[in-house]
């Protein structure tokens, strides 16, 4: 290893990790081969496409169809694959494939990458993830290749198949449609098949790899699940179908056909991926609200998502039902929440927060958007989800600056950043006398 990188803690190559394939992509993207016109893309919009890529959001400055040319799209699309199992997984996948050892830092630092809780059988995961992600990618692009092949043809509609698949899987939102039925996957809005394979592939991907590798190892055994997959399904299941039945009812009603299916595919993308089968625009202020709460929760810890992640949402709703039911203890599942868990969950929780008023706050006042707008397109970068509203384009330089930092903070995560910047945790040899506030 580098000796500057045994210097740095795990979270900070993690950090460090991202702005070096951000840096490469951007690069990549500035070169005139990468546009159909063959001109090279100003730096702005080349670091935005790049972060966007790179931290699987999906918003865009450029259309991706048009501007950019075959090999910009696969510049995309590998910045997209990379960012979505994350660099240091890349990493080490490709130390294992080369033969060489993975030491001790290595296993550390893909510990705190895919959120595990013990360094053991770390080489064992990756190879599991590696080969599921694959799998699962194969699967999709078999799936979709009939669909895309009727409308574009046999080359062009396998590498849409694959483009659209990858992006799914990785719950980025990047689209290869152009104008086709209005954008992303409007045309295909009650197109069961398409629909279905796509939430399938986000799911997948927003679930997160050790929840599969918990599925993988004890099948349907519902006892033998860690408590984190319960949770995990659980709370998964609940935002799926909760603001599905919303969708339905309150902005699906214009649709003749596939409104059932548009209404279940909005409440899917709208937590991780950033596709659309209907315009976002045209939604009612409070189908824009849920959107917002769904894009703010985001997807699974150690998963291609962001988001303050289904476990933190999860902590906090049973932390509510506890108080509620005048419990001490915050129970689940027969299992006890520990007051570690809470404390990182209403940090996460405030961080994120924070940011998506403060961020949304500025968009409006520097850009003159609507509030409901800049919550949209705040919470979109911030759950790195990458469903816009249309604001994106219209933003000021400095505003897109502040989103390609939400991109990063979103997919990064607030945990890592904080540890990042603070290596080590502070033990105080003496505690504070206890002090007593009135809540409520």
């Amino acid at each position: 290893m580098v000796p500057f990188l045994r210097r740095l803690s795990s979270f900070q190559i993690i950090t460090l990790s991202f702005i070096v394939l951000i840096g490469c992509g951007t690069g990549l993207l500035m070169l005139p081969i990468a546009t159909q016109a063959r001109i090279s893309t100003d730096v702005l919009s080349a670091l935005f496409t790049a972060v966007s890529a790179s931290c699987v959001t999906g918003l865009v400055v450029v259309d991706t169809a048009s501007h950019w040319s075959l090999f910009g799209q696969a510049v995309i699309l590998l910045l997209i694959q990379i960012g979505g199992l994350g660099v240091i997984t890349m990493a080490v996948a490709i130390t294992v494939a080369s033969g060489q050892k993975v030491g001790l830092m290595q296993r550390s630092t893909m510990q705190d990458a895919l959120s595990l809780h013990q360094l053991g059988g770390i080489v064992r995961l990756l190879r599991f993830v590696l080969t599921f992600a694959a799998g699962i990618e194969l699967c999709g692009t078999l799936l979709l290749f009939p669909v895309f092949f009727q409308d574009f043809g046999a080359l062009d509609g396998l590498w849409m198949a694959l483009f659209h698949t990858v992006s799914a899987f990785c719950n980025a939102g990047f689209d290869l449609m152009g104008t086709k039925g209005g954008g992303s996957l409007m045309a295909y809005v009650a197109n069961p098949w398409v629909n279905v394979v796509i939430m399938a592939l986000i799911v997948s991907g927003g679930l997160g790899f050790l929840t599969w590798a918990d599925l993988h190892q004890n099948g349907f055994r519902i006892r033998r699940w860690r408590f984190q997959t319960k949770a995990i399904l659980s709370m998964t299941a609940f935002l799926i179908f909760f603001p599905a039945i919303i969708f339905y009812f309150g902005d699906m009603g214009f649709l003749a056909d596939g409104r059932g299916l548009a209404a279940v595919f909005q409440a899917v993308t709208a937590r991780t991926a950033g596709f659309n089968t209907i315009h976002i625009e045209d939604m009612t202020e409070a189908g824009k609200c849920m959107m917002v709460l769904l894009m703010f929760t985001g997807g699974a810890p150690g998963s291609t998502a962001g988001g303050i992640k289904t476990t933190t949402a999860f902590t906090l709703l049973v932390t509510a039902l506890s108080i509620l039911r005048y419990r001490l203890d915050i129970e689940c599942f027969s299992r006890r929440i520990s007051l570690e868990t809470l404390q990182e969950a209403v940090a996460i929780f405030l961080l994120y927060a924070m940011l998506l008023f403060s961020s949304s706050i500025f968009f409006s006042y520097f850009d003159g958007a609507g509030m409901l707008d800049s919550l949209v397109e705040t919470s979109s970068a911030l759950g790195t989800v990458g469903l816009s509203i249309g604001l994106t384009e219209r933003l000021s330089a400095p505003s897109k600056c502040l989103l390609m930092f939400l991109m990063y903070f979103g997919r990064v995560g607030a945990l890592t950043l904080v540890y990042a910047l603070h290596s080590k945790k502070s033990h105080l040899a003496r505690r504070m006398p206890e002090g007593k506030l009135t809540i409520g």
